[in-house]
């Protein structure tokens, strides 16, 4: 996220903070999906499921992009956050990577269960070490608390966030919502939305 001013990056860092909390964790979703039309001045968006859902987006809303990146991005003091499923040695099979700039350093910090599939963690943490591996590329990473060894293969999405725009948020476009609040009409309202650049589904 080269070009992103730093009060942007603070306000993601916050809202990110604020998505994997518990007490939040109770009132919100998260939505993945892609954007099929506007609904006046919400987002009618279809889910993964085949369900469809309205979305409105808070006043000043930030908006960040999603866009590809390589392992070669992936170096020893590199922030990271990684959606994975448990190996059998113990270690994770990262189905992504994403890369923090150094302005969100310790966002979300730590692992936890997460829903993009049965069983998926979600692990953000430092990256210690690389090296490469039977199966592809093994980052240990380290986080308050513990550490974790994570096996980046071929198969692995990588991605890092840049500048986003909310004129882009256009028909065909994916989304991920880490944190929508339902409103009394069912509608999904949230301050914070992440989409995928050139046609990049957001993969985490």
């Amino acid at each position: 996220m080269k070009n992103m001013s730093r009060r942007a990056l603070a306000a993601a860092s916050v809202a990110l903070i604020f998505a994997t909390s518990p007490v939040l964790a109770q009132e919100s979703v998260r939505l993945r999906g892609t954007i099929e039309r506007m609904d006046g001045s919400a987002y009618l968006i279809k889910t993964r499921d085949g369900a469809e859902v309205k979305l409105a987006l808070a006043d000043k809303p930030i908006v960040v992009a999603i866009a590809k990146s390589t392992v070669a991005d992936i170096k020893p003091g590199t922030f990271v956050g990684s959606t994975a499923m448990p190996r059998s040695d113990g270690s994770l099979a990262a189905i992504e990577v994403h890369i923090f700039p150094a302005s969100m350093r310790g966002t979300g910090e730590g692992h936890r269960d997460w829903d993009l599939k049965p069983q998926s963690t979600m692990t953000n943490a430092n990256v210690e070490q690389t090296v490469a591996g039977v199966d592809g590329q093994v980052l240990t990473v380290k986080y308050k608390g513990g550490e974790k060894k994570l096996v980046v293969t071929p198969d692995t999405s990588i991605v890092t966030y840049v500048t986003g725009d909310r004129s882009e948020l256009k028909p065909g476009v994916s989304i991920f919502v880490s944190a929508a609040e339902k409103q009394p009409d069912g509608t999904l309202r949230t301050a914070r939305v992440t989409y995928g650049k050139d046609g990049l589904t957001p993969p985490m």
